[in-house]
Order: structure tokens, then sequence, then C-alpha cells
């Protein structure tokens, strides 16, 4: 069973930074595309931003372009980690790792979360 743990959540100021890590116990074909989710308080959850093993293309909310990026630790091979530059109030929300077998695909793989708090 994979397994996806993030980390690097916590308080951050409006305007700040903060980088999330997700961490996949082990690189499968359902872990070919690995992605970063968040859910506010009273929310669904959305798409943040994916990005794709194969190819390293990636994919953003448009909320986020320019501000966020997603990469890929390629020494580690199981890291994929969410840059997150000049964050916003409306951004406080746990995000979640994921994982699918493509970056368009299903993400049936879930972290827990981590929570990102975002003071105005």
């Amino acid at each position: 069973q994979v397994q996806l743990e993030e980390t690097g959540g916590g308080l951050v100021q409006a305007g700040g930074s903060l980088r999330l890590s997700c961490a996949a116990s082990v690189r499968t074909f359902s872990t070919h595309a690995m992605g970063w989710f968040r859910q506010a308080p009273g929310k669904a959850r959305e798409f943040v931003a994916a990005i794709s093993w194969s190819d390293d293309s990636a994919l953003y909310a448009d909320s986020v372009k320019g501000r966020f990026t997603i990469s890929r630790d390629r020494a580690k091979n199981t890291v994929v980690y969410l840059q997150m530059n000049n964050v916003k109030p409306e951004e406080t929300a746990v995000y979640y790792c994921a994982a699918a077998p493509t970056i368009s695909g299903k993400y049936g793989l879930w972290g827990q979360g981590t929570q990102v708090t975002v003071s105005s």
C-alpha cells in the first residue's frame, strides 16, 4: 500500500512563502503523477497543482499560477514539493498530497493533509 506523507505546513503571513513536501512510501504506476489539493473550512476540496513524473509537465489552478510552483525531487524520486509564494489569507486550508497514474487521471491515493494558515 502506497502511503503519502505531507510536511511543511504552518502559519505564514500574507505575502509570505511556504514550501510543502510530500513523500511517497514507494514509486509505482499509481504515483506517476502527484498533485496538491486544498480544502478550506466549509468549502469543497479543490485542485491546486500537479506534476507528471514522466516529463515534468505541470498543471496549475488559475488562482495560483505565477505564485505556486510544483516540482519533484529527482534524487529522491518519491518527493514532490509545492513552493507557495505571495500567499493570501483566503488560501488558509488543509493541503493534501495525492497521486494518480496520470496527471489528468483519478487521484486515488491521498495523504492525511497539512494545515496552512495565512494570517492577514
